[in-house]
């Protein structure tokens, strides 16, 4: 890459290409620039910064081709309440309307009418937030909606098939990690509690699969231990069941869906803080995973994005002290 990162976002644009935003560099830095991946050449180019630096943001990949992005922290460890849209055209990044909070580590989920809910994040306090908000890209514009059934950051958002979305986990404003999860219903504006989790999480991910399930696996519970375990989420219902642990245990790892139905789960960083260059798939035809072929570095904190030709660029990341500029690609 143009520079090392840690705790960037990627966002797939239209054409193919990656677009990693912000995160921190080797000396702790928070970034406010950005640069695009080209698979047709494999290199990193620059493209134009941020307005504000940020790490612990959403990007999100607008019906229309824009990026929207969203808060994050900057070096004054404060929780930004900005928002600006990255226009591929133009190569350039532009201030949007505020959220109504400063937000890090939130989720940011686009919805089938081509909105994005913004949910949870932490405060300046590192507590948990229950409001959530939406953006209309036709307006560039945040309202707010319903309030979560609990404050969360660092959890998780999957769009399941029926357009409504599934949080998990994370950590709420009396810095509990939760078990518990919930449903936002965006044609009532509304969260509900769903069925509960079989253990806490945080730094966990989540993926929908093809038969509309969502396999949850590893993060930290509420101990602060690494978790190896991994469950399933039934939208019909409405309840986790635990599935075969991984070959591993994993937090600040990635996820993402193949074209063939497996989920590749990638790095992450083991209980001494140290990056870990293993990967595994799983199965759901039988609920298993398996070791597949290793990262050439160990990293945690990285971006997996899935490329359209099924290829997975992984990208940046850390190891104990050591920020990566290095970037490799996953073939099936």
């Amino acid at each position: 890459m143009t520079t090392p990162r840690r705790s960037q976002t990627d966002g797939l644009l239209p054409d193919g290409r990656v677009l990693l935003v912000g995160g921190q560099d080797d000396n702790g830095t928070t970034l406010a620039s950005a640069e695009i991946f080209d698979p047709k050449t494999g290199r990193f180019t620059a493209t134009g910064s941020m307005k504000d630096p940020r790490w612990g943001q959403t990007e999100t990949v607008l019906q229309d081709g824009r990026v929207l992005v969203t808060g994050g922290e900057n070096d004054g460890v404060v929780p930004l309440d900005s928002a600006e849209i990255f226009d591929s055209s133009k190569t350039t990044f532009a201030s949007v309307g505020k959220m109504s909070v400063g937000r890090v580590n939130q989720t940011a989920t686009l919805l089938q009418s081509g909105k994005v809910l913004i949910a949870g994040g932490a405060d300046v306090n590192n507590y948990g937030i229950d409001s959530a908000e939406i953006f209309d890209p036709s307006t560039n514009t945040f309202t707010p909606t319903g309030k979560m059934t609990s404050g969360r950051w660092g959890q998780t958002a999957t769009l399941l098939k029926d357009g409504t979305v599934l949080l998990t986990g994370g950590q709420d404003e009396n810095g509990d990690t939760l078990a518990t999860a919930e449903i936002y219903k965006p044609d009532s504006g509304t969260f509900s509690a769903t069925g509960s989790m079989t253990t806490e999480r945080f730094g966990q991910t989540a993926t929908l699969l093809a038969n509309g399930q969502v396999l949850v696996a590893g993060g930290v519970d509420a101990n602060q231990t690494l978790l190896q375990s991994a469950e399933l989420f039934d939208p019909a219902a409405g309840t986790f069941t635990a599935t075969d642990a991984m070959t591993t245990t994993r937090v600040a790892h990635t996820a993402n869906l193949l074209p063939n139905g497996l989920v590749l789960l990638t790095g992450g960083v083991d209980a001494d803080g140290n990056g870990l260059a293993s990967a595994e798939l799983f199965d759901p035809s039988d609920g298993s995973f398996t070791a597949t072929g290793s990262l050439n570095d160990a990293r945690g904190n990285h971006t997996a994005t899935t490329l359209a030709n099924g290829q997975v660029l992984v990208a940046g990341g850390a190891d104990a002290d050591m920020v990566y500029d290095s970037a490799e690609l996953y073939q099936p």
